[in-house]
């Protein structure tokens, strides 16, 4: 029989709110519009059977299981994104990157750390690019194919520790590296620290050296003319900044998120800096 959605809003939000849940009523409605599947604002009444599956949902994220790992999928640029405790769940903020390599045209991408793939499947579903993604997480490949299945590209994907399995050179780099420190990781939220891969989000330390790994050997797989752009911590835009250039970089250009905080780093290949300079 039908059962009434104030109640279960209600309900669910005061739970969640008790958990420590930040949107306690976002995530309430969030979460029952996926367990009704085709419920709107305006319908005040839910299946039995979906009122079922709400509360298992709500179960779970009083566990602080994140939102997107309950309903399996996370909404990024144009697509939905399958997402799993293997892969870092993708931002909004992972969108100004995206919307930065867009600006110029590119035919080979190389998408460093791939995860879910939502940075490289994403460029590739705009532009036709061909692109390669690698990580070193043998899960999280399959989750970055199963993604590229349902949008519909095809991507090369290689377990690769960086560059190590990498070939050939690209015209664009990216990467969402890990980049929270040691300390800093001690301090997120559960949703992070219990349900997403650790080596995701931090690489320990100052959370700088992916930078210096890229910085190092990207001179190698970078085309003449080649743009490179990494996310970063808001608060490492000058310490990234400066590895690119101790690296012989040059061109150098922090790019903030819509909330003003700085989010990319992009820069050159060495003969482009040459060039320009």
């Amino acid at each position: 029989m039908p059962v009434p959605v104030e109640p279960l809003l209600r309900d669910a939000a005061r739970r969640l709110e008790i958990a420590g849940v930040p949107t306690p009523e976002i995530d309430a409605s969030a979460l029952l519009t996926a367990a009704a599947r085709s419920r709107t604002a305006a319908t005040d009444t839910v299946s039995d059977e979906a009122a079922r599956l709400y509360e298992q949902m709500i179960q779970r994220r009083q566990r602080r299981e994140p939102v997107s790992h309950i309903k399996g999928t996370r909404a990024f640029w144009n697509h939905d994104f399958i997402v799993t405790r293997d892969v870092l769940d993708p931002r909004p903020d992972t969108e100004t990157l995206v919307e930065l390599a867009l600006h110029h045209p590119f035919e080979r991408v190389l998408d460093l750390g791939t995860g879910s793939g939502c940075i490289l499947l994403s460029l590739m579903a705009e532009t036709g690019a061909c692109g390669v993604g690698v990580d070193i997480s043998d899960a999280a490949l399959e989750v970055a194919r199963h993604n590229a299945a349902a949008i519909g590209v095809t991507p090369t994907l290689l377990k690769s520790d960086w560059f190590s399995g990498v070939d050939g050179t690209f015209d664009l780099i990216v990467a969402n590296p890990p980049y929270v420190t040691a300390d800093g990781y001690l301090t997120l939220e559960p949703e992070v620290q219990t349900w997403e891969p650790r080596i995701a989000v931090t690489p320990g330390g100052d959370g700088l050296d992916p930078y210096r790994i890229i910085a190092d050997q990207l001179g190698s797989y970078l085309s003449p003319l080649g743009r490179v752009l990494v996310e970063i911590g808001y608060d490492q835009g000058d310490a990234v900044s400066g590895i690119f250039e101790a690296a012989g970089l040059r061109n150098i250009s922090v790019h903030r998120d819509l909330g003003g905080k700085d989010r990319v780093v992009q820069t050159r290949s060495h003969a482009q800096s040459a060039a320009d300079g």
